[in-house]
């Protein structure tokens, strides 16, 4: 009799042992099918868009950061690196200066597919903008400079850009009483390469360009219209912030130029084309450049490294093909179009 009810009550606990299997397997399964579904199965209410992306305080969880406040600059260095930066002394010849080919009146570019050096030399690759380069992870297309310092140097001895020396530029400098006296005051010495350097790139340092995007960011809910909005988010849904998010809006990481489709395919490409491959010389890094920023970009055609296309739709639409796989609609790209006017600065030099 004992060893039934044994039995019986085995049995029992046994039957709501494989119950409970069964159940928690159940939800394991749900819980998975849920996890795996698509997050954005139909367009958002536009109240609800607009509410759940006007939240009156500052916005922790985006892809995207405003702007943050700089150390204190030395307003001494800066005032002597803005005449440096637009000193034509500085190239051979007294024809090119730092603001030839980086015009803050234009974005801080020429708006040239090549810029223009000594003699009439042409580059091998588009200028980028120098406004907010201080938040570039690296300067250049293909990095290659590690400081807005040392980048100062490379277009100064470049043989087609200002090739000059030293030498030269600092014999010019010490050879101006009143530009000899502004480096005694300030770096206790003779005008010297470091000490050009250091200045003009705490001048470009100065040079940065909050927008009504950072207004947003921080918090102010009107900053935006809900058109401009909805850019924003087919930027992000789309997967452009994969490359072009943080404070530069970019500009904190390489990337292949053709991720999805090969850019270069049926054209010789030039030098500068292979980009950090000419600095790593590793194959995989051919075709790798410096992933621009965008702020001000509505300001900064032509696009790419190439100079490919003047039209801010056309480039859009161009990084959905190559770099996303995705071939926008007008619509959306007209909308990204609208979001990216958002972050030209409100007050450029």
């Amino acid at each position: 009799m004992l060893n039934r009810k044994t039995e019986h009550a085995s049995s029992w606990w046994k039957k709501w042992l494989a119950l409970g299997l069964v159940v928690g397997i159940a939800l394991a399964l749900g819980g998975i099918y849920f996890h795996f579904q698509p997050h954005e199965t139909a367009e958002p209410a536009r109240d609800v868009l607009h509410n759940e992306m006007a939240a009156p305080s500052m916005r922790l969880d985006e892809p995207l950061s405003p702007i943050r406040e700089l150390a204190a600059l030395n307003a001494q260095k800066v005032a002597l690196g803005n005449i440096l930066f637009h000193d034509a002394r500085l190239s051979r010849d007294g024809s090119v200066s730092c603001a030839t080919c980086h015009d803050l009146a234009t974005g801080g570019v020429d708006r040239r597919a090549r810029s223009l050096g000594v003699g009439g030399q042409e580059g091998d690759i588009n200028a980028p903008t120098v406004y907010n380069a201080v938040f570039n992870f690296r300067q250049f297309w293909d990095g290659r400079a590690g400081s807005l310092e040392e980048q100062v140097a490379g277009p100064l001895l470049n043989p087609v850009e200002m090739a000059n020396t030293w030498e030269k530029v600092l014999s010019t400098l010490r050879a101006d009483a009143r530009m000899a006296s502004s480096f005694r005051a300030i770096y206790q010495s003779e005008p010297t390469a470091e000490a050009v350097q250091d200045a003009i790139a705490e001048y470009e340092r100065s040079l940065v360009t909050p927008s009504r995007m950072d207004r947003w960011l921080l918090g102010d809910a009107s900053a935006l219209t809900d058109e401009e909005l909805e850019g924003y988010r087919l930027f992000r849904r789309h997967g452009c912030v994969a490359c072009h998010q943080g404070e530069n809006v970019g500009g904190n990481l390489f990337q292949r130029f053709g991720v999805m489709q090969d850019y270069f395919a049926g054209k010789k490409a030039t030098q500068a084309e292979l980009g950090r491959f000419n600095v790593t010389g590793r194959e995989e890094d051919k075709h790798v450049f410096k992933v621009p920023s965008l702020r001000n970009v509505a300001l900064t055609a032509p696009y790419f490294h190439d100079a490919s296309t003047d039209s801010l739709e056309e480039a859009v639409a161009l990084m959905g093909r190559f770099q996303l796989g995705v071939d926008l609609s007008q619509e959306d790209v007209s909308s990204i179009v609208l979001f990216l006017h958002t972050l030209t600065g409100e007050k450029l030099q």
